[in-house]
């Protein structure tokens, strides 16, 4: 069964609030929110959040896409990964 990318967003939501953000209120964490340029997320964080989606899906980010031009929100992240998971 494919993903679909509002699945992928909401654990990916999950993710960002439980890691960067506990404490927060869910509903300020929108799917449009900037999480690197905003400063949610930095060069560890998004390390991390690699680690996860390598663990949770089974595909691997590239250097390259772990910056603000690809992951830089939550509907970029979950674009990416259902992306990986067609190939």
């Amino acid at each position: 069964m494919t993903e679909t990318v509002e699945s992928i967003k909401a654990t990916l939501k999950e993710y960002v609030l439980n890691e960067f953000l506990p404490g927060e209120d869910p509903e300020d964490l929108e799917d449009d929110t900037p999480l690197i340029t905003g400063g949610i997320m930095d060069s560890i964080s998004t390390i991390k959040f690699s680690l996860f989606v390598e663990e949770k899906y089974g595909v691997e980010l590239q250097a390259h896409e772990l910056s603000a031009d690809y992951i830089d929100t939550l509907t970029a992240m979950a674009t990416i990964i259902q992306s990986k998971l067609g190939e």
